[in-house]
């Protein structure tokens, strides 16, 4: 594999705060790789680095085969950037603002012609003579992507690029995507908290939390660390007149966690579910269980009747396969998109 992106040991302090904490990772050329993570993770500090926007703490990383710090102004050069906020001209055209980023770039006229033309259909060729704020969140979007990509770079840096876009937006964001990698070969570092846009696009994707990398892999790779099912169990409460094994009755509201909100049914919940054949994970949010399962559809019955018999009402019960928020949820006890 050829490396169109490197970091070893990459970390960026701010004052006494860690943002990143020594991030290792290698994308190859071609490659769509998915920076997945909640907000405050880290992700958007690790691509400002990458992008030389934000010099290193300690740690190296390369882009296109150059040293981000040491050749920073030959970086710039071979990558496009599309970062959260839209960095658009209030007072430019559409047209106008992707001539000046060409210019930048040093394009001539014919060939910022033929760049619009052919990422014309990405912004919405009607809007191209439009002031840039009378677009919508969704065509400022697309319009600060066609921006990243008048000068044809080798990398596309892309720092959740769908955030707040309605679906038909997000879905024309995701099918240039495909196309850039597909038709073009470029090779995109793609931040995002959305779970099925990683699961849509990455080839490969690496979570991130707290600022390090704490999984990596393709996304099937990394359902299958929680087993081929999961059921996911919400405790509502003993049954009725009901007192549990292990947690009484009358103990329901005290020696417990406060932060539970099942007064330890919860817990009980779980150690019933490791009886039944199969399971491999659970791990406990609050009053939900997610249960990692070989064949769920063999143990979903035999579940919801060891619950019952041990006097626990069951609020909802789902099978469903595993998502990439299951792994997260495995690998640090939090949902993905939950905030930190």
């Amino acid at each position: 594999m050829v490396t169109a992106v490197s970091a070893q040991s990459l970390a960026r302090r701010f004052g006494s705060v860690d943002a990143v904490r020594g991030v290792d990772l290698a994308v190859g050329e071609g490659e769509i790789y998915g920076f997945l993570g909640p907000n405050g993770a880290g992700k958007s500090t690790c691509v400002r680095m990458l992008c030389t926007l934000l010099r290193p703490s300690s740690g190296s990383a390369s882009v296109a085969g150059l040293d981000v710090v040491a050749d920073a102004e030959a970086v710039r050069l071979r990558i496009g950037v599309a970062l959260q906020e839209a960095a658009l001209s209030d007072n430019l055209t559409g047209r106008e603002l992707l001539w000046v980023q060409a210019r930048l770039y040093g394009l001539s006229s014919e060939d910022i012609v033929t760049r619009i033309d052919e990422l014309g259909d990405l912004v919405d060729r009607g809007a191209l003579d439009r002031f840039t704020k009378e677009y919508s969140g969704g065509m400022r979007r697309r319009l600060d992507l066609a921006a990243a990509l008048m000068h044809n770079p080798d990398v596309l840096f892309l720092d959740e690029p769908t955030t707040g876009l309605d679906p038909a937006s997000r879905t024309r964001v995701w099918d240039e995507v495909r196309r850039l990698r597909e038709e073009l070969g470029k090779t995109i570092f793609l931040t995002t908290q959305y779970l099925e846009e990683a699961d849509a696009l990455a080839d490969r994707v690496g979570i991130i939390d707290r600022g390090r990398i704490v999984a990596e892999g393709t996304p099937a790779e990394l359902k299958r660390r929680i087993g081929t099912d999961v059921i996911v169990v919400t405790v509502a409460g003993p049954t009725d007149g009901a007192a549990t094994d292990g947690v009484a009755a009358g103990d329901a509201g005290d020696g417990h966690d406060p932060a539970d909100p099942t007064g330890g049914l919860a817990e009980r919940a779980s150690q019933v579910a490791w009886r039944i054949p199969g399971v491999t994970s659970i791990d406990i949010h609050g009053a939900e269980l997610t249960v990692g399962v070989k064949d769920g559809a063999a143990a979903v019955s035999p579940m919801a009747v060891a619950l019952s018999e041990a006097g626990i009402r069951v609020g909802e019960l789902t099978l469903r396969t595993p998502t990439l928020d299951d792994v997260f949820l495995e690998l640090t006890g939090a949902h993905l998109q939950e905030e930190p």
